[in-house]
């Protein structure tokens, strides 16, 4: 998919660093951003259920200010490690990278706001970032919820997510145990 003269996450990473407005302004990842705070808001709202209706509405209203505002730069960093190499390093860095990053902010923003279930909240928010990071990580390496030159429509995006969402599920994994089992093979046969 990708090859010879890919970027390693690390020069990703620098790129960040070195020129914020050219990389995370610019390429602002609107997708990112709309998917994110409809998943990210419900989980808020269920958890905050329990406290009431009204805990509920101002813990969901909280993450879609907060989601609406940030996850367009995350999802500009995920479709920046699409096209780092190792894959499995760009997989890595999003699914720890992003999250953690995210976990301190949203923990403030919500603690600020007093929002009852606090915990669950932010608990099940990150674990569900990491999951939905790494999904999206897949899905832009195959050109899919990309803002960039190789875009197409947020439906035409949606109408592919079936097929993205049981790759990723069944056969991603089914194809990283081949790999794996290969590799093992190979050194007990060198060990021989």
């Amino acid at each position: 998919m990708r090859g010879a003269g890919s970027p390693t996450v690390g020069e990703v990473l620098r790129r960040f660093m070195r020129k914020p407005g050219k990389y995370l302004l610019a390429r602002w990842n609107w997708k990112s951003a709309v998917l994110s705070s409809i998943f990210q808001c419900a989980i808020f709202f269920f958890s905050n259920l329990t406290g009431g209706l009204r805990a509920a509405f101002s813990a969901m209203t909280t993450e879609l200010l907060f989601r609406g505002a940030t996850s367009g730069f995350y999802g500009a960093v995920t479709e920046a490690l699409r096209d780092a190499e190792p894959p499995w390093a760009a997989a890595l860095t999003a699914m720890l990278l992003l999250p953690l990053a995210n976990v301190a902010s949203e923990f403030l923003v919500h603690w600020l706001r007093g929002t009852p279930n606090i915990g669950a909240s932010i608990a099940a928010s990150m674990v569900f970032t990491a999951l939905s990071t790494l999904f999206n990580l897949y899905a832009m390496r195959r050109d899919v919820l990309v803002v960039c030159s190789s875009r197409s429509s947020l439906r035409q995006d949606l109408i592919r997510m079936p097929h993205l969402l049981f790759d990723f599920a069944i056969l991603a994994p089914l194809r990283a145990l081949h790999i794996c089992s290969r590799i093992v093979a190979a050194k007990m046969t060198d060990h021989l």
